[in-house]
C-alpha cells in the first residue's frame, strides 16, 4: 500500500510513479464532488498518522468551503518525535504519492496552494521534493488547469530549523508564516483560522500518502485492512533491543508481541522483554505483560497508552527504566519552547530530579515529587508538549517504582 514502490529503480521519479497507478486517484477525484471525496475519506476510517489519531475525513470536513478566504493544504513533515523515522522514507522513496495526496485534499476543501513543512534535519529531502514538484508541474499535475480541468494547485517546500515544538500544528503554522514557532491559543482551530488566518487542512505526511489508495480503491477497501474505526495499514518504526529494527508497513491492529517476535526477529540476544514504548517517546510505557495488544489507537487507549506516531521502542530485561525516563525528560526540557511556565519549569525540574535519582543522589521524597510535578503539568499548557513529557514519566514511575527506589542507594546498577 504505502510502500509498494519502495525498492523499485528510480522510485522517486514520476515515470516510476505513473507506471504503478500513479495519479490514477487524482484523475478519479477530478470527476468527483468535494463531498464525494470527503465521504470516501470518512469511509476509510483513516486516522491521523502524526500521533493524535483524529479521523482524517472528519478533519477535512471541518474546513468551511464557503469561506471567502483562500484555503490551504499544509503537510507536517517535521517528524521530531524520538523513535519515529517513517515520513522521511515516504518522501525519499515516493514523493509523488505525497503530492497526489495533497492534490486530493485540495480538491476536497477547494484549496489551491499547499506547503510541505520539512524538519530542519531533513534538509537533504528538499532536493527530492523539489525535483518531484518540478516533474509534476512539467506534466500538468500541478499548476493551472490540472490535467485539462478547471482545477489549479501550487505546491511549495518550506524548511524548519529543527525544533520539536514545530511538530505541533499551530506552532508549525507560526513558523511557516516566518514567526517564532510557539503554539497558538485555540480555538479557533486551523480548519477555520490556520495559515495566514485562513481555513487550512494540516496533516502528517503518512496521512496524505494514504489518500491516493483510498480514492483509487475506495474507502471501504482501505478500512477493511485494519480494525473497526482504525482503517488501513500504517508504518511502524521498530527500534531498540530487537534483532531486526526497521520501518515496517503492517495492518492497523497488528499484535505488538507478534510484531516484536515475527517482524522484529525477537528480543536481541535472546533476552527477556521488559518494556515497550508503543508510539514514540511521549507515549506511556507498557510492561512486558501488557504487550499482547492490538496496535491501534483504541486498544492502546484502553491500556492507558497511545499509538502516537508509530515509534515502537523495545527494551530488554537489562534496560534501566530510570535512565530511560531521564533521557526522555532531558529531550523535552531541551525542546520546550519556554512559553508556558508549567512546561518550561516542569520539564527542567523533572530532568534535574531524574538525573539525581539516576546518579544515586536521590532521596525517598523524590519519587512522589516526580509524580506530583508531572500531574501539575498535565492539561496546563498551550500545546501537548507538557503532556508529552508528563505522561511517560508518570507511567515509568508507576510501573517500575521498585526500580526507582533501588536507585536511591548507590545509583544505577543496571547493565545498560
Amino acid at each position: 500500500m504505502l510502500t509498494r514502490r519502495f525498492g523499485l529503480p528510480n522510485s522517486a521519479s514520476l515515470e516510476t510513479y505513473l507506471a504503478s497507478d500513479g495519479y490514477v486517484a487524482l484523475r478519479k477525484a477530478l470527476g468527483m464532488t468535494p463531498e464525494q471525496i470527503l465521504e470516501e475519506m470518512r469511509a476509510s476510517n483513516l486516522r491521523g498518522r502524526g500521533g493524535a489519531g483524529f479521523p482524517t475525513g472528519m478533519k477535512w470536513g471541518f474546513v468551511p468551503r464557503n469561506s471567502p478566504k483562500p484555503k490551504y493544504v499544509v503537510v507536517n513533515a517535521d517528524e521530531s518525535e524520538p523513535g519515529t523515522c517513517k515520513d522521511r522514507l515516504l518522501i525519499e522513496n515516493d514523493p509523488h504519492q505525497l503530492i497526489e495526496g495533497m492534490l486530493i485534499a485540495g480538491l476536497a476543501v477547494d484549496a489551491h496552494a499547499g506547503y510541505i513543512y520539512v524538519r530542519g534535519e531533513y534538509r537533504y529531502l528538499i532536493e527530492i521534493l523539489e525535483r518531484a514538484i518540478a516533474e509534476a508541474y512539467e506534466r500538468g499535475y500541478l499548476g493551472r488547469s490540472i490535467l485539462g480541468s478547471q482545477s489549479h494547485f501550487d505546491a511549495y517546500v518550506h524548511t524548519g530549523a529543527g525544533a520539536y515544538e514545530c511538530g505541533e500544528e499551530s506552532a508549525l503554522l507560526e513558523s511557516l508564516e516566518g514567526k517564532r514557532g510557539i503554539p497558538r491559543i485555540r480555538p479557533p482551530f486551523p480548519a477555520v483560522a490556520g495559515l495566514y488566518q485562513c481555513p487550512t487542512v494540516l496533516n502528517n505526511v503518512e496521512s496524505y500518502a494514504a489518500a491516493p489508495a483510498i480514492l483509487r480503491d475506495g474507502g471501504a477497501a482501505f478500512a477493511a485492512l485494519g480494525t473497526p474505526k482504525n482503517g488501513g495499514t500504517r508504518l511502524y518504526c521498530l527500534s531498540g533491543h530487537v534483532n531486526k529494527p526497521g520501518v515496517y508497513e503492517l495492518p492497523m491492529g497488528f499484535n505488538l508481541l507478534r510484531m516484536i517476535e515475527e517482524v522484529g526477529g525477537g528480543v536481541r540476544g535472546g533476552k527477556k522483554l521488559k518494556a515497550v514504548i508503543p508510539g514514540g517517546s511521549s507515549c506511556p510505557v507498557l510492561k512486558a505483560e501488557e504487550c499482547d495488544i492490538a496496535m491501534d489507537f483504541d486498544s492502546l487507549a484502553k491500556a492507558k497508552s497511545m499509538l502516537g506516531s508509530g515509534g515502537v521502542v523495545v527494551m530488554d530485561e537489562d534496560a534501566c527504566m530510570v535512565r530511560a525516563a531521564m533521557r526522555i525528560m532531558r529531550f523535552y526540557a531541551h525542546e520546550s519552547c519556554g512559553w508556558c511556565i508549567p512546561c518550561r519549569e516542569g520539564t527542567l525540574w523533572l530532568k534535574k530530579i531524574l538525573t539525581r535519582v539516576e546518579d544515586g543522589g536521590g532521596v525517598a521524597s523524590d519519587i512522589p515529587l516526580i509524580g506530583e510535578l508531572s500531574r501539575n503539568m498535565l492539561g496546563r499548557t498551550f500545546c501537548p508538549l507538557g503532556d508529552a513529557a508528563a505522561m511517560p514519566t508518570i507511567a515509568f514511575v508507576e510501573k517500575f517504582r521498585e526500580e526507582f527506589e533501588a536507585h536511591l542507594n548507590g545509583g544505577c546498577q543496571c547493565p545498560s
